[in-house]
């Protein structure tokens, strides 16, 4: 993996991110965040308000170098999430790579709460895959065949591992996950989590929201190493992936 690399991040040019965040297996998935300095995922109940424009920036190379954009239907609706949009400039690096234009979008949803003529569906530029329980009731599922590819597994809840295994059965290999909270803590608990890159906002939030990870708690930490630190102004990008400092 090579080692710690600490750079400004206005220094490099997309090439060079892209490189930086380059995936060290063909299967691979990676968790975006953003938190404040004291640990909220969110400010006013959404988490774009901690975000600046460094973090998009690379926010925006982590979806374009993704073949399926993995969202919570909780965040989905909070963030008002639409149709997924690349900028031009994406779009041909991932011609280049030999990559659709654009990835796919994929929601999990234990309830199938949303809205299927909702803009995330039915304007996609690609077919969008709903990930839900296979024992939800048929009537709650059927409107959303007619615009998503539907993949049922677990019964009361998402069998993520499941979901994984049959995205990467569809050649969806590189996985990239922007939450919510609920979804990262449940990715932890199965234990499917090969990166994390989080952007540290310089505020203090105080008590109240989200960390980044919610719900199950795990029953065994998992190591990670720090592969770089990206400054950009006061906001640290950091990136982090599995594995053991003293490998």
């Amino acid at each position: 993996m090579g080692e710690l690399r600490y750079r400004k991040l206005d220094e490099l040019t997309d090439d060079e991110v892209y490189e930086a965040y380059a995936p060290p297996e063909p299967d691979w998935l990676r968790v975006n965040f953003v938190s404040s300095a004291d640990g909220a995922a969110t400010l006013g109940g959404l988490s774009g308000s901690l975000s600046g424009e460094a973090d998009k920036r690379v926010f925006k190379v982590l979806r374009a170098r993704c073949d399926v954009l993995v969202a919570g239907a909780q965040t989905v609706r909070a963030e008002g999430y639409g149709r997924l949009v690349l900028s031009e400039d994406r779009k041909a690096w991932r011609r280049a790579q030999g990559l659709p234009e654009v990835p796919v979008m994929a929601v999990v949803t234990r309830t199938a709460a949303l809205d299927p003529r909702a803009e995330i569906f039915t304007a996609a530029p690609r077919r969008p895959i709903l990930l839900c329980p296979g024992g939800l009731e048929e009537e709650r599922v059927a409107p959303f065949r007619e615009v998503a590819d539907v993949i049922q597994t677990g019964t009361n809840w998402v069998d993520l591992t499941a979901a994984v295994a049959a995205l990467r059965e569809r050649g969806l290999r590189q996985i990239l996950c922007e939450g919510g909270p609920h979804l990262f803590g449940d990715l932890v608990a199965a234990d499917l989590v090969d990166e994390l890159d989080l952007t540290l906002s310089p505020l203090l939030v105080g008590g109240g929201p989200y960390r980044i990870a919610e719900g199950h708690e795990s029953s065994v930490a998992r190591r990670l190493r720090l592969r770089h630190v990206l400054e950009a102004g006061d906001d640290l990008i950091l990136r982090y992936v599995r594995g053991s400092t003293d490998e």
